[in-house]
């Protein structure tokens, strides 16, 4: 396989960011987290927005349960839109998918910064801080919250092969990163984001207002 040239010293690399948007919500009564509505608006447009806000020009979703169901009611309009037919086999399976789109695109992306739909307390400035860790293709970085790593992460361009490789069930990259943990350089992002998830019917009052 052909490898995607770097950029020339004159232009700045390319951070897409990837968006895991393929949940079906099963402790939400099966309502797909893309769809929740916040701000009058499905999650998903949120999301997608805070990524270019951060600074990631080219944005790449990954969606799951009701796919067709979120084309038609979220508009994303600019965002290259992948499916995973298998979203049900858990996060690794959007991971992979959402790779692999980075990979084919024609733009020679140098990293990825991954989010997730349902985190809605992390905004534009932590995006920001964690792209703003990219120190090459080999780059890991993670928003860290009082020490502890969470999303987003941002992983260069020539960790992805393994990262897919080890990205099984609800894992993601949970492995992978563990094996590299002394190469991640934790972005602390406590003092301007929530790290919540909205996975339960009590967890849905964090979309209101």
């Amino acid at each position: 396989m052909t490898k995607t040239a770097s950029p020339s010293p004159s232009s700045p690399p390319l951070v897409a960011g990837l968006l895991l948007a393929a949940g079906g919500g099963r402790r939400l009564g099966g309502r797909p987290k893309a769809l929740l509505p916040y701000r009058g608006r499905p999650l998903v447009e949120h999301a997608v927005r805070v990524l270019r806000e951060g600074g990631c020009a080219v944005v790449h979703v990954v969606l799951g349960a009701s796919a067709e169901l979120v084309r038609e009611r979220a508009e994303l309009p600019g965002c290259v839109v992948v499916e995973n037919p298998e979203w049900e086999g858990g996060m690794g399976s959007s991971l992979r998918v959402g790779l692999a789109s980075l990979a084919a695109d024609p733009g020679g992306v140098d990293a990825a910064l991954v989010s997730l739909v349902d985190q809605p307390g992390i905004g534009a400035a932590a995006v920001a801080r964690v792209r703003g860790a990219y120190g090459g293709r080999d780059a890991l970085a993670a928003a860290s919250y009082g020490g502890r790593r969470g999303h987003p992460v941002l992983f260069g361009a020539d960790r992805w092969a393994g990262i897919a490789a080890g990205a099984e069930g609800d894992r993601g990259a949970r492995e992978y990163l563990a094996a590299h943990r002394d190469a991640i350089a934790l972005v602390e992002c406590g003092d301007v984001a929530e790290p919540f998830d909205v996975d339960t019917e009590a967890d849905l009052y964090r979309l209101e207002g």
